[in-house]
């Protein structure tokens, strides 16, 4: 299979913009935080939850491509 086979819908495309776009507003906040030298256990608990949105936002694509891996292979066989 090359590489560039793997479209992502429109739609889908879009909500995985959508969860980067806000994992990026929270990284930016975490900046201010640490700019404006906020409490330490509030900037941690945003950073943990930054984590848990860049490890969701992986595992959805992983799905994704594992979906259209498994659609793939149906085709070739």
């Amino acid at each position: 299979m090359k590489r560039d086979e793997h479209r992502h819908p429109e739609k889908e495309r879009e909500e995985l913009r959508l969860r980067l776009r806000k994992i990026a507003g929270q990284l930016n906040a975490i900046d201010g935080m640490l700019r404006d030298d906020r409490d330490f256990a509030e900037v941690l608990m945003q950073l943990v939850s930054a984590r848990r949105g860049i490890k969701s936002l992986a595992e959805k694509l992983i799905h994704s491509h594992m979906q259209h891996c498994n659609e793939h292979a149906r085709h070739q066989s």
